[in-house]
């Protein structure tokens, strides 16, 4: 599921976005912020489809290979077993999957060729062939197969990636909670009963969440002329061409968060955006982001601008 660490890292591609926008549209911005959480949900229904229709494909693929000109005994009589797999059985009685499928029109026609060689790489490979001459499934080996079509054919397939890569601007950053959401998929789908087995939440609380990144976005734009004062105040010995757009960035974020969002700690504030800064900024970043704010902080601390509710939030 998305944390407040990935949230973040909506908002701060959000910002970037807007400021390298030719048009300052906020409500354009803020628009393109909410549907980038909602493309994370996307992409998850076009996973979970895609894993399903690869297990159909069996069907297509025995009649296939019945229709031959010179069919073979095997030919004649595949082993189907993996259509009633239990996954699979839930997954296509589940409200919520069937619903969200018929919301993001996902129809794999488009592209035949994918599907093919995705089964393909899954019937030559020895895990299927040991599920085949299975004889006591359960709903945990059941669930294995289709953890291998995910992780062992999907994932390692470069046709698959490029779909995703194309489709979805934010891929390889979402990619890692896209693997969460399919393994906590894996973990709720534990019964027999269809209607038992749900799927799992991109986001815990979305009312809560929706609010944080529509109000940090909002602040950081509002109060950029003011945050850039102090950010300056402080880089006086650095050129603003050699401060990356990335750490500038970064520091109105969390300044946003000391002053505008009284329940968050400030060690959080500083320890999220810091880790943020090793995967998008600079090798410096880290280091220069946190000097930077520290004194900040401190000065905003003497003039009482940081006002946190609850016990332990200063510090």
């Amino acid at each position: 599921m998305l944390n407040r660490r990935h949230l973040r890292v909506k908002v701060l591609q959000s910002l970037y976005a807007y400021y390298q926008s030719e048009k300052k549209d906020l409500r354009l911005h803020e628009k393109a912020l909410i549907q980038s959480v909602d493309s994370v949900h996307e992409m998850y229904i076009w996973m979970l489809s895609l894993i399903n229709d690869v297990v159909q494909y069996a069907d297509t693929d025995a009649t296939g290979r019945a229709n031959k000109h010179l069919p073979t005994e095997a030919d004649l009589k595949p082993n189907l077993k993996i259509l009633s797999n239990t996954f699979i059985h839930s997954l296509n009685k589940n409200k919520d999957y069937l619903a969200a499928v018929k919301k993001y029109k996902i129809l794999w026609d488009f592209d035949p060729e994918l599907t093919k060689s995705l089964f393909s790489s899954l019937k030559n490979s020895p895990d299927y062939a040991a599920y085949l001459d299975k004889t006591d499934d359960t709903v945990h080996s059941d669930k294995d197969i289709i953890k291998f079509i995910f992780k062992k054919v999907i994932l390692k397939s470069s046709l698959a990636e490029q779909f995703f890569e194309d489709k979805f601007i934010y891929w390889p950053v979402d990619r890692d909670v896209l693997q969460a959401l399919i393994a906590k998929t894996f973990k709720n789908f534990s019964f027999e009963e269809a209607e038992k087995n749900k799927l799992a939440e991109v986001v815990v609380n979305w009312v809560d969440d929706r609010e944080y990144i529509v109000s940090l976005f909002q602040h950081t734009i509002r109060y950029d002329e003011m945050f850039q004062e102090w950010i300056t105040a402080k880089t006086q010995n650095w050129e603003p061409e050699r401060i990356a757009m990335m750490d500038t960035l970064l520091m109105k974020m969390a300044i946003a968060e000391f002053v505008y969002f009284p329940s968050i700690p400030v060690k959080v504030t500083i320890n999220e955006y810091l880790e943020i800064s090793k995967e998008f900024s600079t090798p410096k970043s880290n280091s220069f982001i946190n000097g930077i704010l520290d004194k900040i902080l401190f000065e905003l601390k003497a003039e009482g601008k940081i006002k946190k509710t609850g016990r332990g939030l200063m510090e």
